[in-house]
């Protein structure tokens, strides 16, 4: 029985369970299993992979001094979250200073709650977005459609996934598991007044939704959007995107209001310099960002003319006070890590469960909302996610060492889980190992493997409780002979006798050898 008294550290809380978008209903292998059957899908993932991945690695190849922009990034986003309270507070007094309002926002909950008074305050039923990571992580299009307002996505892709009444599947390109026919049925269906006769050339289905944004972009009063970066010297926010719907949303409305995380404010206004480059090379493998907008509070007659921040925990304290796993906060969502993974390549970004697939999602979501906030936690499943092969740490522009993370929250979750038959089955061999004779005698029974075993000698399926290691990977039969009763046989007594005369004469021939070269050497002076 432990007590709590005043003054006592505690420690951060998560993102509520139940809220957002940052768990699954299904464990990633099930979920998984079913994604991998679909091979429209998988085509999809794998052509869009690929160019993406080629892209980038054209770009960075250009930069002579790439590896120390990583370097640089890695240590400005380091120092930021080493000095993260003070520079919110800095941000906040900017922004303010600026005719700015700052909201502070524990969970997604609040976050939601602070959004839709401050629309319903300006009497708008309707507003624009720009394709924002934290709004989808707090589920505030649910939200606001719950209470009456229309959310309107403005990006291309979030408006695809918006309009199919699907989820998105990747951190950059949100509709990556569909393809151009798949969208035009989607138009069709779904776009009020769309021209019948339209087809899948990728220049008609733009303009198809320039049209139908065209009437919000001029109509709406309010919108919302995320930010990429908030800088603390300044108060001045950032948005970079390719379409210019973000700087639509950011300069017609009369009240712009920004969701950030917390972890991605930045000391200076000079460290844009590294992320502007950075961020574009690794996310669309472009040298810039077609658009980058960037706004500091209200300016008279210019743009919004109310302009709120809300900062945005929801799990982002605790993982910052995870002294291994905080790295995970220096992710500036570029997806680089995605486009290389072979899992995510094959399973697609639903798998996850999370707003946040792939790789860093597999790291990011079990701190943000935890891994054993209910039985059978999906969040559990994240961290094996992965074949742990290091491409998304040599892709990372701020160089997160994931496979290391990944191998922590696995450590952290058999901590937490507590007996399970996979810690039985290891202390049972760990008994077993330990007794010579046990050994041998397990060793000999083991020998039984090789008649359930296929014609291909490999067995699919183990009993319980191993049958969580067949599931997926096949093992190899048990060889008919174990290397010790071999070792004590005839064979093995010669082979091992030839064995060390071959060795004798190498060393006896490497010291004559040697003996040669001396008199040489001798001769020679």
């Amino acid at each position: 029985m432990s007590s709590t008294f005043l003054g006592m550290p505690a420690t951060p809380p998560r993102s509520p369970y139940g809220t957002g978008n940052l768990r699954g209903d299904r464990k990633f292998p099930a979920a998984a299993h079913d994604d991998l059957g679909n091979g429209q899908l998988r085509r999809n993932l794998g052509r869009a992979t690929h160019t993406i991945r080629a892209k980038r690695l054209n770009v960075t190849g250009e930069l002579p001094d790439w590896e120390e922009l990583r370097d640089a990034g890695a240590a400005i986003k380091t120092d930021t979250m080493n000095r993260l309270p003070e520079l919110l507070e800095e941000l906040e007094r900017k922004v303010t200073e600026r005719g700015g309002t700052v909201h502070w926002a524990r969970d997604g909950g609040e976050a939601n709650e602070i959004v839709a008074r401050l629309v319903r305050e300006t009497g708008s039923k309707e507003v624009i977005k720009v394709k924002s990571m934290a709004t989808q992580e707090i589920g505030l299009n649910e939200h606001l459609e719950s209470i009456g307002i229309a959310p309107y996505e403005t990006d291309l892709a979030e408006l695809i996934v918006q309009l199919a009444h699907d989820k998105p599947s990747h951190i950059l390109v949100p509709a990556i598991h569909r393809n151009r026919d798949e969208i035009r049925e989607i138009f069709l269906k779904e776009i009020p007044g769309v021209d019948p006769s339209l087809d899948n050339v990728p220049a008609h289905l733009a303009a198809a939704a320039r049209a139908y944004l065209r009437e919000k972009f001029m109509t709406t009063k309010v919108a919302v959007s995320g930010a990429n970066f908030g800088i603390a010297e300044t108060g001045t926010l950032s948005v970079v995107e390719s379409e210019g719907n973000g700087r639509m949303c950011l300069t017609l409305p009369d009240t712009l209001i920004t969701v950030m995380g917390i972890e991605k404010v930045l000391p200076r206004y000079q460290d844009l310099e590294v992320f502007l480059q950075l961020l574009p090379r690794s996310s669309t493998g472009e040298r810039m960002n077609p658009y980058t907008s960037m706004w500091t509070g209200v300016t008279p007659g210019d743009g919004p003319q109310t302009f709120h921040l809300v900062l945005l925990d929801n799990g982002r304290t605790a993982a910052l006070a995870d002294s291994i796993g905080r790295e995970a906060l220096n992710c500036i969502r570029c997806s680089a890590c995605l486009n290389v993974c072979p899992v995510y390549e094959r399973a697609g970004g639903h798998a996850y469960g999370s707003t946040y697939p792939g790789p860093i999602g597999a790291v990011l979501t079990p701190q943000l909302a935890g891994m054993h906030a209910a039985k059978d936690d999906p969040n559990s499943s994240l961290p094996y996610a992965s074949s742990l092969c290091g491409a998304c740490f040599d892709a990372c522009p701020v160089k997160i060492d994931i496979p290391s993370l990944l191998v922590e929250l696995r450590h952290q979750h058999t901590e937490q889980a507590g007996t399970t038959p996979e810690q039985l089955a290891m202390k049972a061999a760990a008994a077993v190992m330990g007794r010579p004779k046990l050994f041998t005698a397990a060793q000999k029974a083991s020998g039984l493997g090789r008649v359930i075993a296929g014609r291909d000698k490999k067995i699919s399926h183990l009993p319980p409780p191993f049958n969580g290691w067949s599931d997926s990977r096949d093992t190899p039969a048990p060889p008919s002979q174990t290397f010790r009763s071999w070792l004590a046989s005839a064979e093995g007594a010669t082979t091992m006798r030839a064995a060390a005369d071959e060795h004798t004469r190498n060393q006896q021939q490497k010291a004559a050898d040697e003996h040669t070269r001396n008199q040489q050497q001798e001769e020679e002076k």
